[in-house]
């Protein structure tokens, strides 16, 4: 390069004391441009921004180097307790390790407060605390074994308090009665709730949906209306009392309570492993196999769905049978009012609101509805509108209950990250405004935006002498001006890139445009034909110089 008086700088060709009748000795070059200039009026937006979805911090462990770190699983089965996952972290340079579930912390931490719940409560509330931590646990349980026949069997079964009502009033009187331990009156319950369960699954296997609902909300009120009218069961008394119970009658009241309390936390726990066990073991991975509408698909591929959800409807009907034992010994009795549809509405209620198919769905709501039904129980009937309101606001605007907040705000964060995107994009330029909102990754965006930044630059160097140099030499040494922009065209994508084809029957040439799919013919762009393989390179440069200027 040498500096002449305009301060223009000019190019010298060394192939020029070679072959001076071919080659051109020096040709004035392109003004010199910046990068950082094209790079800074590329990237400027002209649109006001707001930050939208930043990321929570998220603690990282450090690798383990070249040793495999320890991975703790649940006994006897080969299920981790946390699913971590190992990483490189291209920032740090350095191997981390990330828990990708953190549900068994907080099902730990969870489960931890509630059995400090007897220990720090005040005296002034322990009495109301503990009364509805004892139902709370019971319901709990119910709720879990509810979730198995809604959400893994997809059985839309409204008996469920039939079938725990049915076995505590039969406990119940045969406690009084008979004088049936308290220690039997489980067992008993879950043999009456294997033989209501298989009475009721029966009709499961040709009715589904909204019949198989009103049949079993039929049952219920059957069952209602049979114990009201009968006199064996207390229909004078307004229930069956005087059973026995595993609470020690000689303890004070607060220990009575606590004593009732733990029990109640116990019989939730055995329900979650209950829980457990259907729904994350074979059974339940088969009905997930073969959800609501979906029964031929898993015929196809070998499932007898049918027989899964009788069994997974038998199993957590045996269980609520065991949990309507248990409700009578806890209260020593048991009234008409576990059948009443207000029950079957709050039940229901404590579903959606958690969140339909998720065991902690099934706690959590049941913890949000007893505290509002028992704790605030001096708000009357306003408590009861509460919870209407409040299940009411998770189905008009919340997916799968509250335990759906976090996929459904991920789904809105990336629909707003996509809109954000398209507000940066500019027509004729990176990207579309809706090719933006279908982009996969940020890095196509700032991929599309060094491509323009690129194309900027490059247009700053498409000058006459340029051209015209092209047109003297279309093949050899170049100076640097030419030799960029050559360099970008011959990296284009194979889709629609220009080529020159030789004609068979006149000696000439003709421009072509390569379809990029093998099997696929060239298109023809032009019908002028050029009579040497130069004046054609020099046609494709001139199309290519005239596309990269209306890009």
């Amino acid at each position: 390069m040498t500096q002449g008086s305009q301060a223009q700088r000019t190019w010298r060709n060394p192939l020029f004391v070679w072959d001076s009748g071919q080659e051109v000795e020096q040709i004035p070059t392109a003004s010199f441009v910046s990068h950082q200039e094209i790079w800074d009026a590329t990237r400027t937006s002209r649109t006001k921004l707001f930050p939208v979805g930043r990321l929570r911090y998220y603690h990282k462990w450090a690798g383990q180097g070249d040793a495999l770190w320890q991975r703790h699983r649940y006994w006897p089965t080969r299920r981790r307790v946390l699913r971590i996952r190992g990483e490189y972290n291209e920032k740090s340079l350095r191997r981390e390790k990330t828990i990708v579930d953190k549900r068994p912390i907080w099902w730990v931490m969870g489960l931890i407060a509630l059995a400090l719940v007897p220990l720090i409560t005040p005296a002034s509330l322990e009495n109301t605390l503990l009364t509805a931590g004892v139902t709370f646990g019971i319901y709990a349980a119910i709720n879990l074994c509810w979730m198995l026949v809604i959400g893994t069997a997809s059985i839309f079964s409204l008996a469920t308090y039939a079938i725990v009502g049915t076995a505590a009033f039969v406990t119940a009187y045969s406690s009084t009665t008979l004088g049936l331990p308290w220690w039997a009156m489980p067992p008993l319950g879950a043999l009456i709730g294997l033989i209501f369960g298989g009475i009721i699954a029966l009709p499961a296997t040709r009715l589904d949906g909204f019949y198989y609902a009103l049949l079993t909300l039929g049952l219920n009120e059957l069952c209602r209306v049979y114990f009201v009218t009968s006199k064996e069961f207390g229909s004078a008394t307004g229930g069956l009392y005087g059973a026995a119970t595993y609470i020690p009658q000689d303890w004070s009241s607060s220990g009575q309570l606590q004593v009732a309390y733990y029990a109640c936390f116990a019989l939730m726990l055995l329900a979650l492993l209950l829980y457990r066990f259907i729904n994350g073991r074979r059974l339940g991975r088969i009905l997930r196999m073969a959800p609501e509408k979906r029964e031929a698909f898993a015929e196809a591929t070998g499932v007898n769905y049918r027989q899964a959800r009788v069994r997974v409807f038998l199993v957590s009907s045996v269980a609520l049978g065991s949990i309507g034992g248990f409700y009578s010994a806890s209260y020593g009795g048991v009234a008409f009012s576990i059948f009443s549809f207000d029950t079957v509405l709050l039940g229901l209620a404590m579903l959606v609101i958690g969140g339909i198919g998720r065991s902690e769905g099934a706690v959590v709501g049941t913890l949000i509805v007893v505290f509002f039904d028992k704790v605030l129980i001096t708000l009357g009937p306003m408590r009861l509108i509460i919870i209407g309101l409040i299940m009411l606001f998770v189905v008009l605007y919340l997916r799968n209950g509250l335990f759906g907040i976090k996929q459904q705000f991920r789904t809105w964060r990336n629909k707003k990250k996509s809109e954000r995107r398209s507000t940066r994009a500019e027509k004729g330029g990176e990207m579309l405004p809706e090719e933006a909102t279908e982009a996969s990754s940020v890095d196509d965006v700032y991929r599309r935006r060094y491509d323009k930044m690129q194309r900027e630059f490059l247009k700053k160097l498409v000058t006459a002498e340029v051209i015209d140099e092209h047109r003297r030499a279309p093949q050899g040494q170049h100076s640097e001006s030419l030799e960029r922009l050559l360099i970008h065209f011959r990296n284009q994508l194979q889709p629609d890139k220009y080529a020159i084809t030789a004609l068979q029957l006149t000696e000439g040439y003709r421009i072509v445009a390569l379809s990029g799919h093998r099997g696929v013919a060239p298109r023809v762009v032009e019908d002028k034909i050029y009579r040497s393989p130069a004046e054609a390179y020099h046609g494709v440069f001139l199309r290519r110089v005239q596309d990269l200027l209306e890009s």
